[in-house]
């Protein structure tokens, strides 16, 4: 499986995104690099591609049938349908629901089957979440140490609408779909659709 080992902060700053939206609470003391060349149409769509990519964790073979799979849906517009794909993503929700520090974390917490969804073990970051599903560590794991960090850190960070958290059993509930406006990823979505339908 590819890995991208690139620093946080690093890709964070080139993309010029708060390394907040991945759950990094440090900041970079060094400035981008002062740019005067004007960038083109094709860069500026390729930037939001590749900061959608980063913030979740995907990389371009699989960005790339989301994208087709958003096209596809009947409702909405396909940039919108494409950021409720990836938010659907489990190791987006676990991230959402404070179950983990960081995007990177909650991929960690799921590949390593510390996650049940409806009562059964799930292993895989990108299984679609479906409404109505009920998101919780496995029980031999409530009690670990880690857990209870995790929760430290994050207990104050809101939980989006569309989620319900229960932090005291480590455990939600997906409730509805993501609207656009629930979704805080700093992407302009059509800038991506553009880029594809080229």
């Amino acid at each position: 499986m590819a890995i991208n080992r690139t620093p946080v902060l690093k890709r964070c700053r080139s993309l010029g995104l708060e390394p907040a939206f991945l759950g990094v609470s440090k900041k970079s003391k060094k400035k981008p690099p002062m740019t005067r060349r004007k960038v083109s149409e094709y860069g500026l769509q390729l930037k939001e591609k590749q900061k959608a990519k980063f913030v979740y964790g995907v990389l371009e073979k699989q960005f790339r049938l989301y994208f087709e799979k958003a096209s596809k849906l009947r409702t909405g517009l396909v940039g919108e349908n494409l950021l409720m794909l990836l938010e659907l993503r489990l190791d987006s929700i676990v991230y959402r629901l404070g179950l983990a520090r960081t995007r990177r974390e909650s991929r960690q917490v799921v590949s390593h089957g510390l996650v049940r969804v409806n009562g059964k073990k799930v292993n895989i970051a990108s299984y679609s979440v479906k409404v109505g599903d009920v998101i919780e560590v496995k029980e031999n794991a409530k009690s670990f140490q880690r857990f209870k960090d995790i929760l430290d850190v994050t207990g104050s960070r809101i939980v989006p609408a569309w989620l319900s958290a229960d932090h005291n059993n480590l455990s939600g509930t997906v409730n509805a779909l993501p609207t656009r406006e629930q979704i805080d990823t700093p992407v302009r979505e059509t800038f991506i659709v553009e880029l594809y339908s080229k």
